[in-house]
């Protein structure tokens, strides 16, 4: 989980769909008052035709999702996908990654090496077309690429229409060819550098990311080096390396278990109820599904589904099939052996999914994803074949293995018996109709709005803060709701109990849009959640307790970003008549400069919400044309779910490791 600045200005989500479309920018002028009848007609002339890769630097959010960190670093992403591809055909097996210290990102492979000679229709090299045509690539047709993840063929293009400069260098046939561009242009064409060992085949892709589009031009190390360990599982015995020339870091992932190595590591901090990951693969009409999945102790699922080593965040087909096998299975398993007695309620796919591991890879020829963002698999075939492998790999397994399948029927019952009774205490969390809305928790100090994309909800640390917060708040948009001390730690308890936490229970009840597998984002009451606390250990403690929640339970909260971090001042600072806030100790050093030494100062030191009055919480913490908030975004799940398990959950002895680790980069620590 990452908390990242936010202005308050929401953020529109592009419209995918629009990349199938021809490329085209529709400008609808107003005419001007003063305009004569002929020059305010709208007609041919005022359709502006976007050629080359104009259309990814007018509208760059239609092809990587966003120009903020997230599409920065897809970039990187549409580059090694090409290398992986290269890996998917047999040709490559060591890709490089390189961050240099001027800004710029290389990605190295051993594969064929992109075609350099020039192409019979368009009479271009292969090369210069394959960096500078929209859908131009081996992925369309004939014998490039059997299986691909870059199913449109806009990666390394729209890569080098986003970058300031970009080189490509292909080792093939014995020599060294180079091209160079600048903004998706050609500023230098197709040269040979100098020979090679006709062995050492391959291609280089160096790119600076252009600042006039992005928001950032920063490169993640951690985020790159999260998704090169995550190919590197999907693909068993791929070499994949990242070094930072900033820090000088260097890590390398090679993973000969492949998503069995996967699911160790997701399940490394928790307790497992067999000692290997079970495992089954099958190939057929040249589609490969490869499944591997461990139970833990805990009460969370965490699967993750690919197709052609995209992760598919929607599910899809093949998800799809693995769940309605393995709950199929699992009833029929428990039937079988009497841990389940006709007539009774079969598990449904909750109680046999709590607690466990999975990946679901899929490799086919030809994906059908929703939109170039590949977020969804939509090939129907996929869905029994994926099923079939599941039920055929996990009855043999079950049968094979009594004593686990004891374990995880066992585990599925006991997660039955709980969902049952978290029904029951549900019912008491759920939001009554408009005519009962007198069923509201009685903290709660609603907003009379009622447009939900208009209103914001402060959950904020106890009584005495929350009173300041009730009288300064704006209440035709702003409800306040006090918590009563820290929430449950959900990460160590099932539902049943979660659903029986007074303070859990009134937030399910103001949000009004339900709990875990029932939670529907369409009716939440507040667009914006934001979490109030002291800015001290305890505020801190409170606000992990409430992501943790928030991740596990309310997890499209956080994924459309609707949750927040308030920022309240921690010092007030006096000079005469001059009353200045400050919100960190560089601000305050620079405000004391700026006041000057020889000057009597006076400096309050904020502990608590409850110590400013509601004037001032209004003016510096809440006030929307004046405030600064963070919004919690989730850059990355697996990330997320490991940061959360080892934070939160039982195991005391990767809690401490985490401490040791990373107790030098507390700067300030209150105690």
């Amino acid at each position: 989980m990452h908390d990242k600045f936010e202005n308050e200005n929401e953020i529109a989500n592009a419209d995918f769909e629009q990349l199938e479309t021809a490329h085209i920018d529709v400008k609808n002028v107003a005419p001007d008052s003063s305009a004569t009848a002929s020059e305010s007609h709208y007609n041919a002339a005022d359709i502006q035709v976007l050629e080359g890769l104009q259309p990814v630097r007018v509208r760059p959010g239609m092809y990587i999702g966003s120009t903020d960190s997230r599409g920065l670093h897809h970039l990187v992403t549409e580059i090694v996908d090409n290398s992986i591809d290269e890996a998917l055909a047999g040709y490559c097996d060591d890709i490089r990654v390189r961050i240099h210290s001027n800004g710029a990102l290389s990605v190295r492979d051993n594969g064929r090496g992109i075609p350099v000679d020039i192409h019979p229709v368009m009479g271009k090299s292969a090369l210069e077309i394959a960096l500078t045509v929209l859908h131009a690539g081996g992925k369309f047709g004939g014998e490039g690429y059997k299986v691909s993840g870059g199913l449109h063929g806009v990666g390394v293009s729209v890569v080098n229409a986003l970058s300031k400069y970009l080189r490509a260098e292909v080792r093939r046939e014995g020599k060294i060819y180079c091209m160079e561009f600048s903004r998706g242009e050609v500023t230098m064409p197709l040269t040979v550098l100098g020979e090679t060992d006709p062995e050492d085949t391959g291609t280089t892709i160096t790119f600076i990311p252009d600042p006039e589009i992005f928001e950032t031009v920063e490169f993640s190390a951690d985020l790159i080096c999260t998704r090169m360990r995550e190919m590197a599982f999907l693909n068993r015995g791929i070499s994949i390396s990242v070094d930072d020339e900033r820090t000088g870091a260097h890590n390398a992932y090679c993973y000969t278990g492949g998503i069995v190595s996967f699911v160790q590591y997701l399940n490394k901090n928790k307790e497992v109820l067999s000692e290997e990951p079970i495992y089954f693969c099958a190939e057929k009409d040249g589609a490969i599904v490869e499944v591997a999945m461990q139970y833990n102790d805990g009460y969370q699922e965490n699967i993750l589904s690919y197709a052609n080593n995209i992760n598919t965040h929607e599910g899809g087909t093949h998800l799809s099939g693995f769940k309605d096998a393995l709950t199929r299975v699992v009833n029929n398993y428990g039937l079988k052996y009497k841990f389940l007695k006709e007539g009774d309620t079969k598990l449904s796919g909750e109680d046999v999914r709590e607690g466990l591991a999975a990946i679901i890879s899929v490799k086919l020829q030809n994906p059908q994803f929703e939109g170039q963002t590949k977020t969804k698999l939509g090939n129907s075939e996929m869905r029994a074949f994926t099923a079939s492998v599941v039920a055929s790999g996990l009855e043999d397994y079950l049968e094979e293995h009594p004593a686990v399948a004891k374990a995880i029927l066992e585990k599925c019952m006991q997660a039955n018996r709980a969902r049952e009774a978290a029904r029951k205490a549900r019912e008491l969390t759920r939001r009554k109709s408009v005519l009962e809305s007198a069923s509201l928790p009685g903290k709660l100090a609603d907003c009379s709005e009622k447009d939900p994309a208009l209103c914001e909800i402060f959950l904020v640390e106890g009584d005495s803060a929350g009173g300041s917060a009730k009288m300064g708040r704006d209440k035709r948009f702003q409800a306040i709701m006090p918590l009563r001390g820290k929430i449950l730690n959900v990460e160590k308890t099932r539902i049943d109990r979660i659903l029986t936490n007074q303070e859990i229970k009134n937030m399910v009840t103001a949000f009004g849009a339900g709990i875990g597998d029932e939670f529907n984002i369409d009716k939440l009451r507040y667009h914006k959640i934001i979490c109030m606390t002291d800015a001290d250990v305890d505020g801190s403690h409170i606000r992990i307790l409430l992501l943790t929640f928030f991740f596990r339970y309310m997890r499209p909260l956080i994924e459309q970003g609707y949750v927040y971090i308030a920022q309240p001042p921690l010092y007030k600072v006096k000079c005469g008549s001059e009353e200045v806030y400050v919100y960190t100790d560089e601000e305050l050093q620079r405000q004391l400069d700026a006041f000057g030494r020889d000057k009597k100062v006076e400096i309050q030191r904020y502990k608590g919400l409850g110590e400013m009055n509601p004037e001032q919480l209004w003016e510096t913490t809440m006030d929307p044309e004046k405030r600064t908030m963070l919004r919690v975004t989730v850059e990355d799940a697996m990330a997320a779910d490991e940061i959360m398990t080892i934070l939160m959950g039982d195991k005391v002895e990767p809690r401490r490791e985490f401490i040791e680790k990373n107790a030098k980069l507390v700067a300030d620590l209150d105690i």
